[in-house]
């Protein structure tokens, strides 16, 4: 009898749940309508667009008016970052603040705008576990800065920070405040009021809706400039076609995600449980993030000794997916930058697995999962141990 698969990898992607593709199928199979234009089918396409707006909003505890759906989480991030900058620079404020972990599209978006457009920007440090006190932030705060973003959850180790605490803390400067939630959904809650937040992204991909659709919460007030020139879709801030079917099922999912989070959060608290102590208990291994403060599906090790490329390929060959870390870097050789600023040398960062659990997993997969990397970090600790014997290394 042939096991099937285990996917571990769900901070990478998550598969699009049936129900909604069915909120989906009959947009897609339906007439085509524009929701720009005026005639019936428009109307129509309209309609349904507005109402997935109204539920991302409900959700997210915004108005509807408040809510631009973007095609990634990574353009969210970008427009939010970006838009937010140019708009304060007319101001005459072009400091902006983030932390030292944050996914690429966040630093590479602020690394742009330092190189390219005259903009300056404080790097925030973390403890070692991951975490950003929020009186770092107001000590990085100048009278010039425009914007601060902070993840929510970081998607590598799982750490979550303060976002609530940032955000009050921020509440008397005029920097406007972001946060990457794309990790979010269905793991923590998403009331853009109680985390006092301007700025709030996330992606469909991450919660079982499609890959390419994204939603960014803009606080009512907040400007931004453009960073799509065309239409005014939108209301002006992000011009193009908008894909309702797409939307929709953004918007269902977000609202199952968080209907279901209690469930959900047992579910993967108590996989994630049993990956950790089988895990943890062989030699070398260290859990990388906090003990407690993190995301309930996330398990982050470093297995010492072992080449996290040797090891996710050994996995694949037994039918386990799983991931080093970003998605967005995989297929870079260079040690995670979040494991490096959180102080783990290179060469223990080169070792490391992260294991991302879902609603479809079960605790005798996991239990597989604990035998099998044990066999497989034996088997390829085996020759590196001979060589050093031997003198070789």
């Amino acid at each position: 009898m042939t096991r099937g698969r285990i996917y571990l990898d769900h901070a990478a992607t998550t598969p699009v749940e049936p129900d909604v593709l069915e909120q989906m199928l009959p947009i897609l199979r339906g007439p085509a309508g524009n929701p720009s234009s005026l005639y019936r089918e428009g109307r129509d396409a309209t309609d349904a667009l507005e109402e997935a707006r109204a539920r991302t909003a409900q959700v997210l505890g915004a108005e509807p008016g408040e809510i631009v759906f973007t095609g990634s989480g990574s353009e969210g991030a970008s427009l939010a970052i970006r838009g937010a900058a140019f708009a304060a620079r007319r101001q005459g404020r072009a400091h902006l603040i983030t932390s030292a972990i944050e996914h690429s599209c966040v630093l590479r978006t602020i690394r742009q705008l330092e190189r390219h457009h005259g903009f300056e920007a404080t790097y925030l440090p973390v403890a070692a576990a991951g975490q950003l006190e929020a009186t770092a932030v107001v000590a990085a705060l100048r009278a010039d800065t425009a914007l601060v973003s902070v993840q929510y959850a970081n998607n590598e180790v799982g750490v979550i920070q303060p976002i609530a605490a940032i955000g009050r803390a921020l509440r008397d400067h005029p920097a406007l405040f972001h946060t990457d939630a794309v990790q979010a959904p269905g793991s923590l809650g998403l009331d853009t009021q109680a985390l006092e937040v301007d700025l709030f992204s996330i992606a469909g991909h991450k919660f079982y809706a499609p890959k390419g659709v994204g939603a960014l919460y803009v606080r009512s007030g907040v400007r931004l400039a453009p960073q799509v020139m065309g239409g005014t879709q939108e209301r002006g801030r992000r011009a193009g076609t908008e894909n309702v079917a797409y939307a929709v099922g953004l918007a269902h999912a977000l609202a199952r995600a968080d209907a279901q989070r209690t469930a959900y959060v047992a579910h993967t608290r108590a996989l994630s449980e049993i990956l950790m102590k089988g895990i943890l208990a062989l030699p070398g291994a260290r859990l990388n993030g906090p003990s407690q403060g993190r995301l309930p599906n996330n398990t982050n090790v470093c297995l010492e000794g072992v080449d996290s490329e040797a090891l996710l390929l050994a996995l694949d060959r037994e039918g386990i997916a799983a991931s080093s870390g970003s998605a967005c870097t995989s297929a870079s050789l260079e040690p995670s930058h979040v494991l490096l600023a959180m102080g783990i040398p290179a060469h223990i960062a080169r070792s490391s697995l992260r294991l991302t659990t879902g609603r479809s997993n079960t605790e005798d997969q996991m239990r597989r999962v604990v035998a099998v990397l044990g066999e497989i970090v034996a088997t390829l600790r085996r020759p590196a141990a001979i060589a050093t014997e031997a003198g070789i290394v």
